[in-house]
């Protein structure tokens, strides 16, 4: 097992799976439910979600938020991004540092 493993639609995650990371299509909440809790128990470290699938599955994802690892990262998925995977980086980074330095503003 890997230590960074990427799912969403099949489509999204063949580049991931070309170098290397382990990757898994899935297409529903309930099979990607129960993957991201397998990989939580095998170690895995750096989980990548699709943004579509990340907001379906976002009660797993919020059990996991507020341990060190795995750390499940939203990604655009093949079809673009909706803005998830941003809002994500700006909310962790202020929340690391205290101010919101990714503003347009």
């Amino acid at each position: 097992m890997a230590d960074i493993a990427m799912l969403g639609e099949y489509d999204s995650v063949l580049l991931a799976k070309s170098v290397g990371i382990d990757a898994y299509g899935v297409s529903d909440k309930v099979e990607a439910t129960k993957l991201i809790a397998r990989l939580a128990r095998e170690g895995v470290k750096v989980i990548f979600i699709t943004e579509a699938l990340y907001a379906e599955c976002s009660e797993i994802v919020n059990r996991y938020k507020s341990l060190p690892l795995p750390a499940i990262i939203p990604v655009p998925g093949a079809k673009g991004t909706d803005g998830t995977a941003m809002a994500s980086i700006k909310a962790n980074v202020e929340k690391a540092i205290g101010v919101d330095i990714l503003s347009e503003k």
